[in-house]
């Protein structure tokens, strides 16, 4: 089977370093995209764990990480035409 990203999906993903392929199932890169963004949430969380960043600022933090994910939002479905 054969799929067709949207152009505005595929930039997203090349800023995170994926290019699917037609091949390429939806699910696939919907999981890769959540696991990306939950591993930079889960990095934010430690920062502050660790008190590299300052509580007082950690709620912008985790809302500009989130911009930075409009995908996540997405069903798989949504990603292709």
């Amino acid at each position: 089977m054969t799929y067709r990203y949207k152009p505005e999906v595929l930039e997203q993903l090349w800023r995170h370093g994926a290019q699917p392929t037609p091949a390429t199932p939806p699910q696939l890169v919907h999981d890769f995209v959540n696991d990306l963004y939950r591993y930079e949430l889960r990095c934010l969380r430690d920062r502050l764990v660790r008190r590299e960043i300052p509580k007082a600022g950690y709620y912008d933090r985790v809302v500009e990480l989130r911009r930075k994910y409009p995908l996540v939002s997405l069903k798989p479905h949504e990603l292709v035409e």
